[in-house]
């Protein structure tokens, strides 16, 4: 008898986190690696959450709550959708998990059976096909183009719309991208989504807070209300609050499917973190004072090392719109040979002699759905990234 379910065997681990895995064992090695690989701000937490937390531990708030998150929690995240995108939910309609990532897998579980299709942009967060996979259900990728600002068209989403499609994932701005959708940009997708009133949609809201220029931030049942009972709003804490470790993610959207993702969250994780959900709280009605700053530091980011790329002959670094990610086009470097003696034959060869050569870890366009193309994060330091990017220069410059 096999001993490992067959649906394993559908999926892979995450790429960016198996990059930034190795980065660190190369460096605890003695490699002067850096990692550009991680999805993370280097901020710290701001210390208003803190002290919530330890006000919490204090109060002996520390024991199991309902399975999808404290009532305070609930009305909490109702309040944030109020207030920032015009969306009003009760708390029946709100479930808080382990992080986005639970958020977005308790609802393709309870929604999804063998056959059901989800459409899904690409470039893509890495996970969104794999969970699909997980789920029983059959990813449907849409690729998007450097010409088109790694954005699908409304043209390309009706084309992949099918009577078996239960779900369109959104991610506006996007990991990998940076890419964000406009109003009207949206719109044009939405006005598809309502000729297939069978398909739901799944908005993964992350980066809401972290936009740039002129970009405003917009998810879907906002620009299209007869979309709300369709669509699941999803966000968390992690980004715009620099709180990854603390886990917290959240969605609200029709309540018979609100109550599906909490029954499956009361038979796997049951509650999230309990001093996580108060410092959550904190986070989501206290001072909002720093996401201004913050996101002023990764515009900064941003364009230094976009001039610093777009020095590189053979590299295509298109500006984003938010988030904290580059994902620069290497076409102009395919068929070279590094000085180290690889042949670049895609992306993901790139990637590996980057790292082997330069001591500069990215994550292959490969892993996102769409090549060839890196992605770079760049929450980091000034310093850190001018390195970084002054290694790439030396390592493209090599080729030959």
């Amino acid at each position: 008898m096999q001993f490992l379910s067959d649906s394993l065997a559908r999926v892979k681990p995450s790429p960016s986190i198996a990059i930034t895995t190795l980065a660190g064992e190369l460096r605890a090695a003695g490699r002067d690696v850096i990692g550009l690989s991680a999805g993370e701000p280097d901020f710290d937490t701001p210390d208003n959450i803190k002290e919530a937390a330890i006000r919490a531990i204090q109060a002996g708030k520390t024991k199991y709550t309902a399975p999808d998150g404290i009532a305070e929690l609930k009305q909490a995240v109702c309040d944030k959708f109020s207030r920032d995108n015009g969306l009003e939910y009760t708390p029946a309609q709100v479930s808080v998990g382990t992080g986005g990532k639970q958020i977005l897998y308790n609802a393709l579980m309870a929604t999804l059976n063998p056959g059901d299709e989800v459409v899904i942009p690409a470039p893509y967060w890495v996970s969104y096909p794999d969970m699909v996979r997980l789920a029983g259900g059959t990813p449907v990728c849409v690729e998007s183009t450097l010409e088109t600002g790694f954005k699908i068209t409304p043209e390309q989403l009706e084309a992949a719309l099918s009577p078996k499609t239960k779900w369109f994932i959104f991610n506006s701005p996007s990991n990998p991208t940076g890419a964000g959708y406009h109003a009207q940009e949206l719109k044009a997708l939405t006005d598809v989504l309502l000729r297939h009133p069978h398909v739901w949609v799944m908005s993964d809201d992350m980066y809401e807070h972290l936009v740039f220029d002129d970009f405003t931030f917009c998810t879907p049942a906002q620009i299209e209300p007869q979309l709300y009972d369709r669509t699941l709003t999803c966000n968390g804490v992690s980004k715009a609050y620099a709180m990854t470790g603390w886990r917290i993610g959240y969605a609200a959207g029709p309540k018979p499917l609100i109550d599906a993702m909490r029954k499956i969250q009361s038979q796997s994780t049951s509650n999230p973190c309990t001093i996580s959900q108060w410092a959550a709280v904190e986070a989501l009605n206290g001072t909002q004072d720093y996401l201004l700053p913050n996101t002023a530091v990764f515009r900064r980011r941003r364009d230094l090392v976009i001039s610093l790329l777009s020095t590189i002959d053979g590299v295509a670094c298109p500006v984003p719109d938010g988030a904290f990610y580059v994902y620069p086009s290497i076409a102009g470097l395919i068929g070279r040979t590094s000085a180290g003696g690889v042949a670049i034959t895609d992306d993901e060869a790139f990637a590996k002699a980057l790292l082997e050569e330069a001591d500069v870890a990215v994550v292959h366009g490969a892993a996102y759905g769409l090549s060839p193309n890196f992605r770079i994060s760049y929450a980091a330091s000034d310093e850190i990234l001018t390195e970084a990017c002054r290694r790439i220069q030396a390592f493209c410059a090599a080729l030959r």
